[in-house]
This record gives C-alpha cells, sequence and structure tokens, in this order.
C-alpha cells in the first residue's frame, strides 16, 4: 500500500477488511504490501490460496470486500475485477511458486501494463510486506550484503559494479563502478555515503515508491556500497512531504540494526555501517549534488563549483558518494546474479533497466520498469496504451523541469542517455509526462521555467536573471504580446544559461523551452502571429473555449445569448457576419465547439451547431433574413477595383470570396462543375443538407457582389496564365476530391466505384446500376455518405473497416443513423482481392479477417493480419478509404506541391511559392471538415486584403452588439435537448431531410444551458 493506493482508497478498503475479518473472527491473514505500480488500477488487492496461483484485483471497493471474504472462504477466487495472476515470482534474490491454474485469468505478464516490463529494481514491490525484514528476507534479501561482506573484498565488490556498467540513475549517468573506484582510493579518517531521495520533479514518484514499497534493498545496497568505498557512515536526504516512505525507512533501519545487519560488525565481518535520515524542506536545487551536502550539513542548499567534487571534498569536508535511491537499488541485484548478467538487459552503453513514472493524458499511469533501450513508443503507446481518449498524443516529456518535449514522430526513439540528449531532452531521475492536443506546449515550457525560475538558488546570475527574463518573454507569448525578436531572445537566452550556469539544474533548465521551439514552433507562431492559443490553455487569448476552438471562430456565446434574450434578428446577424453559411454548416458540422464545452463537466455540451442552425432557418421562415442582407450589402466597404480569381466554389472559396467582396475588391469565381457549392453539393447527401439550404445561402453571396463563371476548367478551358495576367490575386480552393486508390487486384472492374464519384452520381439524381448487394470499403463521412445514399436506392449494404467501431474518423451520429437504417458493417476485415464472374463484373470481395495490435502513432489499435480471409458476395463495391488533392494543373504552372499532393502554402500569409497566388481549405490541409476549410479562407482573406490594400480593414466588417452578460447564479436548462429526427419508416427510399432541427422552445432552451465562460470577472485586489 502506497501513497498513490492511499489517494485511491486503499487505505480505508484495509479497515473494511480488517473489520469483518474481526467481527467474524475469520482464519484469514490480512497485510499490507507495497505498490505493484498500475496506479490507475488502485486501489489492487492480491488473494492468495496455497495451490492457486496468486490473483491480483484492481479497482476494488467496499461493495467488494463481502463477496471477496465469501468466496475466500468457500475457496472460490472471485471472479470480478480479476488483474491477473501470478503463478510463480523471481525475485532474483530467491524464486517463489505460488500455484497453477485459473486459466481464465491472464498471467500478469501479458497484460499490456506489465508485458514489456522487466522488474528488477521493482523486483519486490507489490508482494512483499514493506515494514517485515523477514519477508525480504525470505525471498533471498541480504543474502548479497552476506556474499560482499563475507565472500568478497571492497575491490572485486567494486570490479563486478563495473562490470554491469550500472550507470548513475539520477540523471547524469556516470557509470557508477567508476565512481566508486573513485571514491575507494580516497584516504580519510571518515568517509560518507548518501542516497539522494530528494525527487523534485513534478510528476514524479519513483523513489518515493521505490522507499515505500521496498526500503530494505535501499538499505542493503547502501550498506554493500559502504563496504566497497570504505566507508561508515551513510545518510539518505530525503523529502519531508514523503512521510509513508520516511516512516517506513526509518522502519526498515530500526529493524536492520535489530537483527545486526546495520551498525556493528556486522556478520561478524569487522565492517561497521550505519544509516541516519535527513529529511529536505523539498527546495529542487538541493537534488544537485553541492546543494544537497550543504543542506545535510545545515547551510543553506546552494551549488558550489566542482572540482573539487564530492568524492574528494564532500560531507564536512570529507570524501563522498552520491547516488540515486534507484542506482542502490540496483546493487543487491548486481551481486546476486553478477554484473554479466546485469549487461545482458539493456544496450551496449546503458545496461539495465530504468524506472519511470508515467503520468499525464494516457490510459494506463504508474510505476514501470523496462530495459533502457526501450521505445518511447513502447512506452506510450504499448505499456501506457495511448491516451485513452479519441485525443492523439503530441509529446513526452521527460527528464521533469530539466527534461525536454518530444514530439509523437520521435517517439520511436530508444530510451537511454544517448538519445535523448540527442532530441535535447533528457533521462533525469524518470520523470515521463504524456501530454495530448489540449496541452498547450508555450504554456508547457512557461511552467518549467517558471518552476525553475521558483527554485532556482539565486547563487549565479545566469540562472537567476537568465531564467528571469525567460519567464517574463513566455508571459508575452501567452498574452499576444510577443513578437519575432522575443524567439531569437529566447534562443539566446537558453543558449547562454545552458552553457554558463554554475549547476547542472541550471544549465539544463531551458531543456523544455528550447525544445518546443525547435519542434513545436509552429505553436508560438501561433501564439505569436495570430495572437491565438488553439488548445484553449492562454486564457488571455480567448474568450470562451467553444469560441476559440470553432475554425470560423464564431462568437458564440454572443449568438446564443441574443437568442436567449429573443433578439432572433441580432442572433442572425451575428452568425452570419462570422460564417457566410451558417444554414449549411449548421446541418453538416462536426461541431468542434461542443468538443470544448465546459458544459460538458456538468452533464453534456451545448449544441450550439444546431442552435445556429435554428436561427438561420429562422431568419428565412419569418422573413426577417431580408433585413440583414441588405444591411450587410450597404455596409460593403468602398470599391477597390482590385481584381481577385478564386478557383473553386466549395466552402473554402465560398468564403473567401463572401469576405473579400465585402471589402470592397472584385472576385470571381471559376468552378469546373454547372453549379456552385463544391462538396457540399457533390459530395453531402441531401437528406443531411438539402439543396434548397444551400442554394439560398450562395445566392446571398451572389447578391454581395461575386461573379461566377461555371464548367470552366483552369488548366484547360483558361489558363493560369491568363488568370495571373488579368487578377491581382488568384486563390486556390480546388479542395481534395480525388479518391484514393486502394491497389488491390480488381479494382479496374465493373462495379467497382469511387465513393466521391457515387456520390455525385447521387446529387445529379441518377440513379446508379449497383445491383443489391453493395460493400462500401472505408470509415470516414464518405463511406457513410454513401452507404446510407445506397441504401436508399434498395440495395442491401456493408461497411467494411479494416480497424474496430470506435476506430471510425466518420461523423458518429452519421454512423449511428447508419445503424437504424439497417446497413450492416463489418469491423477488422480489410480488403484482399476484388473478384470478378465471368463478364468482368463485380461479384464478391475477399476479405482478410484482422486483429487489434498494439495501439499506434493514431491512437488505434493497429490492425493485424490473421491470414485468414473470407468471401462476401456483392455486385458493387465502393471504394472511400479517403481522398486527396489533385493538383495537376497547380503544379504544370510552377506552384510548389508538397510530397502528399497539397498545396504547399505558408502557414500563415497562406501565400505559395508564386506572390499573386494563395491557397485555402483542403487544397492546403488535405481532407479536412467544411468548417476548417472555411475558417483557412476567413484568415486568407484578411491577409489578402492587407497585402492589396496595405491597412487593416477586415475587422470593418464586424459590428458590436447589445446583449447581458449577467452569469446566472446556478446552470440553466436542464439536460441537453436533441433535434427532431424524422422516423425512420420515412427515410426508406427518399433523400428527405433527417435532421428536422430544434422547436422554438426547444432552441431557447438549450441557447440557456449556456454557462457564459466568456464573462470574466477583474477583481481589484487593491485597497481603496
Amino acid at each position: 500500500m502506497g501513497t498513490c493506493g492511499i489517494g485511491r482508497g486503499a487505505e480505508l478498503l484495509f479497515d473494511s477488511f480488517e473489520r469483518i475479518i474481526k467481527e467474524r473472527n475469520l482464519d484469514i491473514i490480512l497485510k499490507k504490501t507495497g505498490c505493484f505500480g498500475f496506479c490507475s488500477e488502485e486501489p489492487l488487492v492480491n488473494i492468495y490460496m496455497p495451490g492457486f496461483p496468486l490473483i491480483i484485483m484492481h479497482n476494488v471497493s467496499d461493495i467488494d470486500v463481502i463477496p471477496i471474504i465469501t468466496g475466500i472462504l468457500k475457496g472460490i477466487m472471485p471472479y470480478r475485477n480479476v488483474l491477473c495472476r501470478i503463478e510463480e515470482w523471481d525475485f532474483l534474490t530467491g524464486k517463489f511458486e505460488f500455484g497453477k491454474g485459473l486459466t481464465d485469468y491472464p498471467l500478469w505478464n501479458e497484460v499490456p501494463f506489465f508485458k514489456w516490463q522487466k522488474k528488477i529494481v521493482l523486483r519486490n514491490c507489490g508482494l512483499i510486506v514493506p515494514d517485515d525484514i523477514e519477508e525480504y528476507v525470505a525471498v533471498g534479501g541480504f543474502f548479497p550484503l552476506y556474499k560482499a561482506l563475507c565472500d568478497m573484498t571492497p575491490s572485486t565488490v567494486i570490479d563486478e559494479v563495473k562490470a554491469s556498467k550500472l550507470r548513475g540513475r539520477g540523471g547524469a549517468g556516470f557509470p557508477t563502478g567508476v565512481k566508486w573506484e573513485m571514491m575507494a582510493k580516497k584516504e580519510a579518517p571518515q568517509k560518507y555515503i548518501i542516497c539522494n531521495a530528494d525527487e523534485g520533479d513534478p510528476g514524479a514518484f519513483m523513489n518515493r515508491n521505490e522507499i515505500e514499497s521496498d526500503p530494505f534493498m535501499l538499505v542493503e545496497g547502501m550498506t554493500i556500497g559502504a563496504f566497497a568505498m570504505g566507508a561508515s557512515k551513510g545518510v539518505v536526504y530525503i523529502r519531508a512531504e514523503y512521510p509513508l516512505a520516511v516512516r517506513r525507512l526509518k522502519s526498515a533501519i530500526a529493524q536492520a540494526k535489530e537483527y545486526g545487519l546495520l551498525g556493528e560488525n556486522i556478520f561478524n565481518s569487522g565492517f561497521s555501517f550505519d544509516i541516519d535520515i535527513v529529511e529536505g524542506a523539498g527546495a529542487f536545487v538541493c537534488g544537485e549534488e553541492t546543494a544537497l551536502i550543504h543542506s545535510i550539513e545545515g547551510k543553506s542548499g546552494r551549488p558550489t563549483p566542482r572540482p573539487p567534487y564530492p568524492a574528494e571534498k564532500g560531507l564536512y569536508g570529507m570524501p563522498t558518494n552520491i547516488n540515486n535511491v534507484e542506482t542502490w537499488c540496483n546493487i543487491p541485484v548486481v551481486l546476486s546474479k553478477g554484473g554479466e548478467w546485469f549487461t545482458a538487459t539493456g544496450t551496449e552503453k546503458s545496461a539495465g533497466t530504468k524506472v519511470f513514472s508515467l503520468v499525464g493524458k494516457v490510459k494506463n499511469t504508474g510505476l514501470i520498469e523496462l530495459p533502457l533501450g526501450s521505445t518511447l513508443e513502447t512506452i506510450v503507446f504499448k505499456i501506457g496504451e495511448g491516451t485513452g481518449t479519441q485525443k492523439r498524443v503530441k509529446a513526452v516529456q521527460t527528464g521533469g523541469p530539466s527534461g525536454g518535449c518530444i514530439p509523437v514522430e520521435y517517439l520511436n526513439t530508444p530510451v537511454d542517455y544517448e538519445s535523448l540528449n540527442s532530441l535535447g531532452s533528457i533521462m533525469g531521475s524518470g520523470g515521463m509526462v504524456v501530454m495530448d492536443q489540449d496541452n498547450c506546449m508555450v504554456d508547457v515550457a512557461r511552467y518549467f521555467t517558471e518552476f525553475s525560475n521558483g527554485e532556482s538558488c539565486g547563487k549565479c546570475t545566469p540562472c537567476r536573471e537568465g531564467l528571469a527574463q525567460t519567464l517574463k518573454i513566455l508571459n508575452k507569448f501567452t498574452q499576444g504580446k510577443a513578437t519575432e525578436s522575443d524567439i531569437f531572445a529566447l534562443e539566446t537566452l537558453g543558449k547562454v544559461i545552458r552553457s554558463t550556469a554554475l549547476c547542472g539544474l541550471g544549465q539544463t533548465a531551458p531543456n523544455p523551452v528550447l525544445t518546443t521551439l525547435r519542434y513545436f514552433r509552429d505553436e508560438y507562431d501561433h501564439h505569436m502571429i495570430e495572437k491565438k492559443c488553439e488548445p484553449g490553455v492562454c486564457q488571455e487569448l480567448f474568450s470562451a473555449l467553444c469560441e476559440n476552438s470553432c475554425p470560423l471562430h464564431m462568437n458564440i456565446p454572443r449568438y446564443l445569448q441574443l437568442l436567449k434574450e429573443d433578439k432572433l434578428q441580432d442572433a442572425f446577424e451575428s452568425t452570419l457576419r462570422d460564417n457566410p453559411l451558417p444554414s449549411s454548416i449548421g446541418r453538416i458540422c462536426h461541431f468542434h465547439c461542443q468538443m470544448k464545452c465546459r458544459r460538458e463537466s456538468i452533464d453534456a455540451s451545448v449544441s450550439q451547431g444546431d442552435i445556429h442552425r435554428y436561427i438561420s432557418d429562422t431568419a428565412y421562415t419569418e422573413g426577417f433574413a431580408k433585413n440583414v442582407y441588405e444591411r450587410l450589402i450597404k455596409s460593403k466597404l468602398p470599391q477597390t477595383h482590385k481584381k481577385i480569381a478564386i478557383v473553386g466554389s466549395g466552402p473554402a472559396g465560398l468564403t473567401a470570396a463572401y469576405y473579400l467582396v465585402r471589402l470592397g475588391h472584385d472576385v470571381t469565381i471559376f468552378e469546373s462543375e454547372s453549379e456552385a457549392g463544391g462538396i457540399l453539393r457533390w459530395g453531402i447527401p441531401k437528406y443531411r443538407l438539402p439543396l434548397e439550404i444551400l442554394d439560398r445561402e450562395i445566392h446571398f453571396i451572389k447578391e454581395l457582389g461575386v461573379n461566377f463563371v461555371f464548367e470552366t476548367r483552369i488548366g484547360k478551358d483558361i489558363q493560369m496564365a491568363d488568370l495571373e495576367r488579368d487578377y491581382n490575386i488568384i486563390i486556390l480552393a480546388i479542395g481534395a476530391h480525388k479518391d484514393v486508390s486502394l491497389g488491390i487486384n480488381g479494382g479496374e472492374l465493373n462495379g467497382v466505384l469511387s465513393g466521391m464519384d457515387f456520390l455525385k452520381t447521387v446529387a445529379r439524381d441518377i440513379k446508379p446500376d449497383i445491383g443489391k448487394h453493395v460493400v462500401v470499403v472505408g470509415a470516414g463521412n464518405v463511406a457513410i455518405d454513401a452507404a446510407r445514399s445506397a441504401q436508399r436506392f434498395g440495395a442491401e449494404v456493408t461497411v467494411v473497416y479494416r480497424r474496430m467501431k470506435s476506430d471510425m474518423p466518420a461523423n458518429k451520429d452519421e454512423i449511428k443513423g447508419a445503424e437504424i437504417e439497417g446497413v450492416n458493417f463489418l469491423f477488422l476485415c480489410n480488403p484482399k482481392e476484388i473478384l470478378a464472374d465471368t463478364n468482368d463484373r463485380v461479384r464478391g470481395i475477399e476479405l482478410m479477417k484482422m486483429a487489434c495490435g498494439d495501439i499506434d502513432l493514431s491512437n488505434r489499435r493497429k490492425p493485424v493480419p490473421t491470414g485468414e480471409s473470407f468471401i462476401l458476395p456483392c455486385d458493387t463495391v465502393i471504394m472511400a478509404v479517403g481522398e486527396e488533392v489533385d493538383a495537376t494543373f497547380v503544379k504544370e504552372y510552377g506552384v510548389r506541391v508538397a510530397s502528399n499532393g497539397n498545396i504547399d502554402s505558408d502557414h500563415f500569409s497562406f501565400i505559395t511559392n508564386h506572390p499573386k497566388i494563395y491557397a485555402v481549405g483542403d487544397a492546403v490541409t488535405g481532407p479536412a471538415t467544411a468548417a476548417e476549410a472555411m475558417g483557412i479562407a476567413k484568415k486568407a482573406a484578411e491577409v489578402i486584403d492587407y497585402k492589396l490594400m496595405n491597412k487593416r480593414r477586415f475587422h470593418k466588417l464586424f459590428r458590436g452588439f447589445d446583449y447581458s452578460d449577467e452569469v446566472p447564479l446556478k446552470p440553466e436548462g436542464g439536460n441537453r435537448h436533441y433535434t427532431f429526427k424524422r422516423p425512420l419508416e420515412e427515410r426508406i427510399g427518399n433523400f428527405n431531410e433527417i435532421n428536422l432541427g430544434y422547436s422554438k422552445e426547444q432552441a431557447y432552451e438549450e441557447a440557456s444551458r449556456c454557462l457564459r465562460c466568456d464573462v470574466r470577472v477583474i477583481v481589484n485586489t487593491e485597497e481603496e
């Protein structure tokens, strides 16, 4: 039972077991063990009945106590909450066989969290009683000490440690045997050894857990080391805020003395050694060895220059050796198994294992130990099993405040001292923090810099002043006040501090800043250029999380409040100024806003999209849309006589045109199809987006003055050179409509269709010849739209996907709708070949069965072929495995195209390598949501207007509205309201709209659920 278990209720659970056992006078032995490491599954309960394996239960609560005790009395193992079984255990200093059987439960090393681990330091943790020296001796404890004192000499002990290639586990990684040898050669009347248990890294708890769970291994390791180096006194410097670890260590020392394993003449060898405990006040700098020594001496904990090194002049001026807890804990195993055995684990330069505390945005948190050289990917995705949510891992921070932030694309890096250093990070003592998309890397750098600055001893100028200035600059970024010169200043300060600070802590303090600048420079640029924090952490850069996460940055709280106050016309105008297609997007958006809504912490997010759809639909049905349109037309800025050509009339093209024409520019859209809308018209079925809704919003864009040239292909009907000659600016908004080929046999057969081509056929009101049985391959929105459309033509449809249902990228509401309508789904199946009949038409598809592998970088389980396949008969196969950009004509004109086929443009200016050509939407990002494409186009319109006019004018397209900022004292509106849906029987054989939207009462009630987190209270703390 460690601190983590106690924090999750283990002590209370123990009391419940103890009370019932005493009340019933049961013959059951109840003990407190240490922590087995799986913190996120605490409380853990070990159950052992002779002849059976040891059973470990997880997430045990009070309600499980009586069933567990009842089962034990009946000789029946519990069936609930069983994590794993242990049949035998190698304590490395001894072995124990528990028993066989109970094969319905996985072995401990079959559980993902433990599967990749190798327990050397943690060999006893969670399996013995940490307060009982006899249990430690029973598993072979103190036998290595006996071997050292009775069968070896100090020099042969050091030789064995050198042979093991054990490196210091405190962070620096200096060879332990070499360090001991230096100390042993020093002649002095008194020598000291010190255990550095001053674990100060945020999120790190390795040393605490090791001492809480097995303090005797530390005592034994230090005693062996003292013998080898000729020291007679030892000190454990430990944080006072580790009360349980301190208590158990004191108990271990007392028991060791009582049994003659510490003190005078140990094992009658003539060697005497004793250990004292010094409790530190928690200063981070006291983890530095010279500062630690000063603290033990009762002085201020400040580092001093080296040399002399502690081995020459340390504690009280005497030769001193300092090692980390984990280093000492390895020593008994090195002597028991031998140095050569130890080197068989790990890498050539980094032997053995390393203990890490795995915390942060990861499913499985806890203490892990695995061979050095294992990859970060193994730790995060195999042991940690990813984030455990739909969000992806962004980075891993290793080494605490002195470490660095490593991006996900480098997670195949081996975890050893050299590899981490090459990435700009360090091993440190073993803290490892996983971060996801909700973490702002600028704020992460600020947090660690603030920590290091606050913990600086102040002795040297680079650390004292340099970190203070670094923090000041980082605060400018989080406030949106930074400039390009601040980037240079951060880099310069970091390099200067790193090369001139007095101690190792100061020298490594810039690592979080330097690594985030190295790997996440785009986030600094977002804060600096756009004054935006995309994860929504830096609060001075946004008003509300929903607005911040909306790609169009709609003022969502504003239109919700305006609706609530019955100011419908203002609410419509507010949405229209922010979004040119409010009715259309209100129907088909992924609603990024809902993913960050704070109301979800109470019950469920506010349905912002359904509300702005209601507002805009109501504007038409009640007739006031025309009034708002007229206001926007009249508020157009004066004609600039600047001509802009936009290629493509999809969401991005329409959005860019909408804002640029309102800014007074002459805008012409060139469209290859006969009507405008792009993916909205040709790729989204009418049951989701009726064309009359889209047409009325496009009509207003035409009324604003945008010119449309239809059925015109650039590069064929008109050349890029013509556009360059006739227009000041060209905007490429060509989307990503080219289907990705799966590249399997049979792809050319009659009856194999692409998802986009099929949806386009349906959109043209052409009945496709698809037969009675259709297979759709894919799991995105195109695949689901194609499946539901094919179903409406009377076909039996099966969607085939190589992963699991939870991994599908399509809109969850659309997946649910498909299931309701009878679409079949086959998961964990991958197309192998499309089969033909004698007329070269599709007759079936061969599918390979897949199994779930480990978590991959997409935070999903990797599909692994099983080797087993089957044939699914069908008449048509619709391939919808993804789309890509077709930028052939653009590339031919000399515009740079990235390796993935997307047009290469600047992330903030959207300009390509051609000075007059810009690119927006999916053409730049690849397939994304309509709202994301529109958001890019909206930002590009502002940039392009500034380029043309050399003035900041974009803000003139918006206006203020009068509404209340009063926040209700309690959440209002009740539970989330759901829109009316067309009954299933009314959907068969037609494309009538399914989502019928809110009633007036629903919309008003839903709007009132908003918590108004855009309203902030400024408290004046100054005295009047």
